[in-house]
């Protein structure tokens, strides 16, 4: 079944075929890095690879001549807040998608805990609905894993996945009864339905705003241990190895976290998990006075956890990178510590934060890609993610190397909660395809 909430389908006719030639093709998906091209008709993906020149292509194609720059799979960004319905003053599905373009991001899926919550079968569709209207970039949506993510009762998982939910989460909140997460699990597990758990144990995490050790002490904010996000994480695992559900866990922020997940996937449960980019380049000393843009859910770790995030990327252990986009507007955010709103808009500075580990020599191109791309499209079952024939025809192009500094001040997103701001990075996206159509163009960008 084709999911409900893509853009509407191109229509009949024949389109005029793209081509993208004298790119350097990088595809995680089949492990490939090398010169080439691709060549698109009716939004697909007809053939890639060296053959793809000027001279091979039909005379009525439209031809973007790449430079040799990188050319990749479109991101896939797995946990996305777009506040509509009910915040539209934070963001919107139109204002999420023009940065999710700008980012490179093709694809996402936006979180249940909006106003109504993404429940029912309305919820879904409304989503649907709004990102046709949209047509910039592919939205999907996960539903609630209990209904008005209070907790309790399940929703009616079947139902909410035939009419496109790709996965089912509480969002923002751990389920924190045992029975309620073990019927969740062995519900899931009849259709192979993916369980995405918040883990923090709620109890542990009470009244806390940032990471509790000797600095949540010199400031006086109520910390949360480290250890709260395991022992939710350890708990939930046994109930997977009870019911052999798909599991995954998110934001994973802690050394301990990375060493139980990488034991379940030994032992060969069926678990995956995510980080954001925050935890594993930015610590908990980023708080400095009470800087409400570094407060985030799980929060900001020592730099021993953050090492070990960052390890637990380069040996694969954590699977993908998602933005946690969390967009706030300034209300939420200028208040003392403990009472600013938790998390951080991340759509348009997942690429390039993502890309250091490829910069800083401790992961390959391949590798940092393959976190944003095929693998989270593999955890989704979605066939984007990856340049090779009969997928669709989503990418970006991008100048890999290119030196900048992020200034929040042009960001698309309605929000400005970031943590980024001035931080020098490389890696800048120079055009975003949405099958085969572009839906991002830098200005003054090269044909």
């Amino acid at each position: 079944m084709t999911p409900p909430s893509l853009p509407p389908k191109p229509p009949k006719k024949q389109d005029r075929p793209l081509a993208l030639v004298n790119a350097r093709l990088v595809d995680p998906a089949s492990n490939r890095d090398e010169t080439g091209g691709v060549l698109v008709e009716n939004g697909v993906i007809v053939a890639t690879g060296a053959q793809v020149t000027r001279a091979n292509v039909s005379q009525d194609a439209e031809i973007h001549d790449c430079h040799g720059r990188v050319l990749a799979p479109g991101l896939i960004d797995m946990r996305v807040q777009l506040r509509e319905p009910g915040e539209e003053h934070k963001e919107t599905i139109e204002t999420g998608s023009v940065a999710a373009a700008a980012g490179g991001v093709t694809s996402m899926v936006c979180l249940p805990n909006t106003d109504p919550v993404i429940d029912d079968v309305a919820g879904i569709e409304f989503i649907a609905r709004r990102a046709r209207e949209v047509r910039r970039v592919k939205i999907y949506c996960y539903g609630a894993l209990t209904q008005g993510l209070e907790g309790k009762d399940l929703v009616e998982m079947g139902l909410l996945a035939d009419s496109g939910a790709l996965g089912f989460t509480d969002g923002l909140y751990a389920v924190r009864d045992v029975q309620v997460m073990r019927r969740a699990l062995t519900y899931a597990r009849s259709f192979d339905a993916l369980v995405i758990q918040h883990p923090e144990e709620p109890g542990l995490a009470a009244g806390g705003a940032m990471n509790n050790g000797e600095l949540s002490t010199r400031l006086g904010i109520p910390g949360i241990p480290a250890y709260a996000e395991v022992m939710m994480i350890e708990r939930d695992l046994h109930l997977v190895r009870g019911s052999g559900a798909r599991y995954h866990v998110a934001h994973v922020s802690t050394a301990a976290s990375v060493e139980a997940i990488r034991k379940a996937k030994q032992e060969g449960l069926r678990v995956t998990c995510d980080t954001a980019p925050p935890y594993f380049s930015l610590n908990e000393s980023e708080i400095g006075d009470y800087r409400t843009f570094a407060k985030v859910s799980p929060p900001l770790r020592g730099e021993a956890d953050r090492r070990a995030i960052a390890a637990g990327l380069a040996d694969g252990v954590i699977d993908c990178i998602a933005s946690d986009h969390a967009p706030h507007d300034v209300e939420s955010k200028r208040v003392p510590f403990a009472q600013a709103e938790a998390g951080v808009i991340g759509l348009e500075t997942l690429l390039p934060i993502a890309l250091e580990p490829y910069h800083k020599g401790a992961m390959t191109l391949l590798a940092a890609l393959r976190c944003l791309t095929s693998r989270p499209a593999d955890i989704l079952g979605l066939p984007q993610g990856r340049l090779a024939k009969g997928a669709p025809a989503d990418m970006v192009l991008l100048d890999i190397d290119r030196p900048y500094r992020i200034d929040v001040a042009k960001f698309r997103s309605k929000s400005k909660n970031s943590p980024y701001d001035g931080r020098p990075v490389q890696g800048l996206v120079l055009k975003t395809f949405v099958d085969g159509r572009a839906v991002f163009a830098l200005e003054g960008e090269r044909a």
